[in-house]
């Protein structure tokens, strides 16, 4: 058996001759991979999404605003305040946009599923540490989706996150329908595009149960509403949403009379 530093020095090595003899280029930025490794992105890469940065935004929804206007004195939007939405709580890590954006969709349509592990470490650390739940549901893809991609992304991130905190992954809601792109639509639309397009199975995990859905993107949260409004139609106690990144459509929204002329 090799001292460990020796081994390190021998998976170097190794590592640089095959990236000589096999160059390989990082799929984000294109300067060769120095590496063997089963991730065909840089470390730089992978290290550069941030967290998502927003001065004005819904505490339970996390939806960003430019000004304070769209929130009550508490901080909610108008859609959780009049019960719009179907979720608890919502959480994410970054803007959909640059490096993070590139590495979703070399998840998703470059069908690079290695992606899903160093992705999770974003979403770990979008968690809170005090949130306890029961089980962890990932958002579920139509069979016709399926069938083309060849696999779920949401449901190999909830994977991740369930070996890491040690909570069980459950597939207890499914899509019943296929439903149109969501890109274009306004959130009524939305809405509507998704109302009624999941269905729950297995309704004994759910009863009473603190659920975890996980998803790769958030934009206006219609999915999302409409999956856990789903689960809690059989009794699901509490659903919070983890997204790896969400859409800003931050606006202007109009400034409320104050009352001095």
């Amino acid at each position: 058996m090799l001292p460990a530093g020796v081994q390190r020095r021998v998976v170097d090595f190794t590592s640089s001759l095959v990236a000589l003899v096999f160059p390989e280029e990082c799929r984000v930025c294109g300067r060769p991979l120095h590496r063997i490794s089963r991730v065909p992105v840089c470390g730089t890469c992978l290290n550069l999404p941030v967290p998502f940065d927003a001065e004005h935004f819904c505490i339970r929804c996390r939806t960003p605003f430019r000004n304070r206007f769209p929130l009550d004195e508490e901080g909610v939007c108008g859609l959780c305040r009049t019960g719009a939405r179907g979720f608890d709580a919502a959480y994410t890590f970054g803007a959909y946009d640059g490096a993070l954006r590139e590495l979703i969709h070399l998840l998703k349509y470059g069908r690079i599923r290695t992606l899903a592990r160093p992705l999770a470490n974003h979403l770990v650390a979008s968690l809170p540490l005090n949130e306890r739940f029961d089980a962890i549901v990932p958002m579920p893809m139509h069979w016709t989706r399926l069938w083309q991609r060849g696999f779920n992304q949401a449901r190999l991130l909830a994977e991740e996150i369930g070996r890491r905190r040690g909570i069980p992954v459950i597939h207890v809601v499914r899509r019943r329908r296929q439903t149109a792109p969501q890109a274009g639509l306004s959130h009524a639309r939305r809405r509507a595009n998704v109302a009624g397009a999941f269905a729950p199975v297995q309704e004994k995990q759910v009863r009473g149960k603190r659920l975890l859905l996980v998803d790769d993107v958030m934009t206006t949260g219609a999915t999302a509403s409409a999956c856990g409004l789903a689960l809690k139609s059989v009794g699901a106690d509490y659903v919070a949403v983890l997204t790896l990144a969400r859409a800003d459509r931050r606006f202007d929204a109009p400034v409320r009379n104050s009352g001095v002329l």
